[in-house]
């Protein structure tokens, strides 16, 4: 077998154009065979068929590119949660736009690695010059915003403790109980004490017991507040909290991984007022942002307040190499090799523009609306409060939790949809969380007739003669 080509360099566009060929087919012969949002039969039945189809792994003599990509990429494809499909909806799951996806591919075949300048040259200076677009977005008013890309939220979140511990030493956090599982997590990474968790009864952080904290504890404060919760989609007043952080000398760190780009729209950016005033705030792109994983954002309203992420290592940023002026990018990051995800943001920034952008949020929202409107005039469907951002909760009326969690499990093994679960206000709901601004009002009423369809084969059907997966595709 020859040596493989390589994707850089004048030859690697050539090597790779039949080589993208096949994959687009792939893509396409995988997703018809899947026919729906993910494939039916639950984890046994998906397992055993992608085994099936990929064995052995690592033969003895290779089957060659276009063999291997082939097969490899129609199993992954005919057994993918398709986030594109209308009726995928569990999860913060966007489904990445095609233009964000193809620059991803372009990032894969140049590799930059964003830990040196003399691996990432133009790389280096589209970030830095991304991550301060980015933050001024958040901090408009700010005289040297900036901000770094991350992973996700949940390590956006973790840079956000860690930086507060760092000009603090062990601080304490508070959060309110719908915080997302991340802050509890950083606390424990970071050797720092347990959140104080406050009630959030309505949900978002109660403002009298936020108030009380602040009071009680006399030590350096850090307040986390959400502006998109993951179980609701909920914004905590943001506002409020930072007037009573003021008050009691308290830092913010603001979770706006769901609703931060709500910025970018005219209609709704109201919701999210108040970003401004935190201390730190993260904001993640494959959210609403359409981007592929990750694409994760933590920014702050002063360049120095990064100053604790820099670290020395003399063979990536030695002294005279920095004091020559080759920028020192190991302080943009706790990852050392990490890839240029500015390019994918940048891309779509540039190509959609604020108008794009504002478009599919505004579509994405108003769809979340529609489907509440359904489920209200829907008379065997309980919503359990109008959208904030685009999830959606509902539930089938009088329906015992063990149902519900049942239809969801049903609709899973079947192959019909997507759906996520939340407990609060002392129930289980299904949860439909919108971020595919394709979606059409059709496609709303087709998810409200498998969710009773569903409900009725559970509660109409003898046990003794039914399976969660028993109905055929």
């Amino acid at each position: 077998m020859p040596t493989p080509p390589l994707a850089g360099g004048t030859a690697g566009p050539t090597a790779l154009r039949p080589l993208i060929d096949t994959v687009l087919t792939a893509l396409h012969d995988g997703a018809t065979r899947r026919n729906g949002p993910l494939p039916a039969g639950g984890p046994d039945t998906v397992t055993s068929r992608t085994r099936t189809a990929t064995h052995p792994l690592i033969p003895d003599h290779g089957t060659g590119p276009h063999q291997a990509l082939s097969t490899l990429i129609t199993a992954l494809a005919e057994g993918a949660a398709d986030p594109a499909h209308p009726h995928c909806a569990a999860h913060l799951h966007t489904p990445p736009l095609a233009l964000a996806a193809a620059a991803d591919l372009a990032a894969s075949a140049l590799n930059p690695s964003m830990d040196s300048w003399d691996q990432a040259p133009a790389a280096s200076a589209l970030e830095a010059d991304l991550t301060t677009a980015l933050a001024t977005e958040i901090y408009p008013h700010a005289t040297s915003p900036d901000a770094v890309i991350t992973t996700g939220g949940t390590e956006a979140n973790q840079l956000a403790l860690l930086l507060a511990r760092e000009r603090h030493g062990p601080v304490q956090t508070i959060c309110a109980a719908n915080a997302h599982h991340s802050i509890t997590r950083a606390t424990w990474l970071l050797g720092l004490p347990e959140p104080v968790v406050i009630p959030a009864p309505t949900g978002v952080m109660d403002l009298a017991a936020l108030d009380t904290a602040l009071t009680q504890l006399h030590r350096p404060l850090l307040v986390v507040a959400t502006a998109g919760t993951t179980d609701t989609g909920e914004i905590d007043p943001l506002d409020h909290i930072a007037d009573l952080c003021a008050t009691h000398g308290a830092e913010l760190h603001i979770d706006a991984a769901y609703g931060g780009p709500l910025l970018f729209s005219p209609t709704h950016r109201n919701t999210v007022q108040g970003l401004d005033r935190a201390h730190s705030v993260t904001l993640d792109l494959h959210k609403l942002g359409w981007q592929p994983a990750s694409a994760g954002i933590l920014a702050v309203p002063d360049h120095h307040d990064l100053t604790p992420l820099h670290h020395h290592a003399p063979y990536l940023n030695a002294d005279d190499d920095t004091d020559a002026g080759l920028p020192d990018l190991l302080g943009r990051s706790l990852r050392t090799t990490r890839r240029p995800d500015a390019l994918k943001i940048a891309v779509t920034l540039q190509a959609l523009g604020r108008d794009g952008l504002a478009d599919l949020i505004d579509r994405t929202l108003a769809a979340a609306l529609q489907l509440a409107d359904l489920i209200t005039k829907h008379p065997t469907l309980d919503l359990y409060d109008r959208p904030t951002i685009s999830t959606v909760l509902f539930r089938p009326t009088n329906a015992p939790d063990p149902t519900v969690a049942a239809i969801r499990r049903t609709l899973l093994n079947r192959g019909h949809a997507v759906l996520g679960r939340a407990h609060t206000d002392g129930r289980l709901w299904l949860k439909a969380t919108l971020l595919n601004p394709h979606t059409t009002p059709e496609d709303l009423h087709a998810l409200i007739d498998l969710v009773n369809t569903t409900t009725t084969d559970l509660t109409t059907t003898p046990k003794t003669h039914r399976t969660e997966g028993d109905t055929p595709r």
